[in-house]
């Protein structure tokens, strides 16, 4: 019996998520990465594989304004930035990828303040 890492079945759940979910140009997806440190998140149009926006807590911008928050207000910060340049490019409708992560924490509160700041998912 092999056992697996937390990483291996994370993974396996994303790929669950992957088969159902996919980013249009009409409706890119909102992937989320999230490590035990930092935050990322990007916009994706899968019918050509480009990432359209991106925004991490490593970001040179955000860097600045989350120095010495919790991670859960880092992320809200993550989830404001990724809503304000998903408008500058004129995106308003994605659909959201938790990435195999559970609703809860960190990936909640990004995907709450990108909502609030005017993406709709």
């Amino acid at each position: 019996m092999s056992v697996k890492s937390r990483e291996q079945k994370r993974t396996r759940r994303h790929l669950h998520v992957r088969r159902h979910i996919a980013g249009t140009p009409q409706r890119p997806r909102v992937s989320v990465y999230r490590s035990l440190s930092q935050i990322y998140a990007q916009i994706i149009d899968d019918t050509t594989g480009k990432t359209l926006v991106a925004v991490s807590t490593i970001d040179k911008e955000l860097r600045e304004k989350i120095g010495k928050l919790k991670k859960s207000d880092q992320a809200k910060e993550v989830g404001k930035a990724l809503a304000q340049r998903a408008q500058t490019k004129g995106i308003q409708q994605v659909v959201f990828d938790r990435g195999g992560y559970r609703y809860h924490g960190r990936v909640k509160a990004l995907a709450e303040a990108a909502r609030e700041a005017g993406l709709q998912f």
